[in-house]
């Protein structure tokens, strides 16, 4: 089950150009900091290829030598977050397993906070209807992975059930990164985890009470 159901459809281009030399390396990193902060204060849509090479000090040229266009761009950055989600997700799997589920919800929730709020990275997901194969990979690792996770916590969770979980749970930290900026008080994101806590309870605990169950001895009357 995908976060968005669109179709991807992207468009045949001219490979993105890797630097070989460390001036070039210090280039693109300029650039795809530049993009991040264009894309994050005017959307997608709003930021331009002109902006970014002004913001990043770099030749309009140059800008188009190492990123064919805006899309690249985009997908480069979705790229370097995706290259750090399972290694990310590996580390909280190896201990998630004992854990209550007021811990489980806070480290997920940490953890997909983490990777969320990277700047620019919530409007490149929502970025159009046009998506891009990199986004809808991302979209489907992190999905997966939450499922997973939920799953090695929760041995007895069905994979039908983790995905749904999973899906709702990434929807809603979504939907606060993308808002919080306007929320009037800074604790609604600790609002939001004490919901999600007691939307796992409720999907989790009678599963997890029957794990702990099975492991103790019964001492018949």
């Amino acid at each position: 089950m995908s976060i968005h159901s669109h179709k991807s459809s992207a468009k045949k281009a001219r490979a993105v150009q890797a630097p070989q030399r460390s001036n070039g390396k210090l280039r693109v990193a300029a650039i795809l900091e530049a993009a991040a902060a264009v894309i994050a204060e005017k959307g997608y849509e709003g930021a331009t290829m002109a902006e970014i090479a002004a913001r990043s000090g770099t030749k309009i040229g140059s800008l188009y030598r190492f990123f064919p266009n805006k899309e690249s761009l985009a997908d480069t950055i979705i790229v370097s977050v995706r290259q750090n989600l399972d290694a990310v997700f590996d580390r909280f799997d190896a201990d998630v397993k004992p854990l209550s589920i007021r811990a489980l919800t806070d480290g997920l929730m940490a953890l997909i906070f983490e990777l969320f709020t990277r700047p620019a990275f919530i409007e490149l997901l929502d970025a159009g209807q046009d998506w891009s194969v990199k986004r809808e990979e991302f979209r489907s690792a992190m999905e997966q992975r939450t499922a997973k996770t939920l799953m090695i916590h929760t041995p007895g969770l069905s994979k039908k059930s983790a995905g749904d979980i999973a899906l709702v749970i990434l929807l809603n930290v979504k939907t606060v990164v993308k808002h919080q900026a306007s929320f009037n008080s800074a604790s609604v994101p600790d609002e939001f985890r004490d919901m999600t806590r007691l939307y796992l309870q409720s999907r989790l605990g009678s599963s997890v009470a029957g794990k702990n169950m099975a492991g103790k001895k019964v001492i018949p009357s």
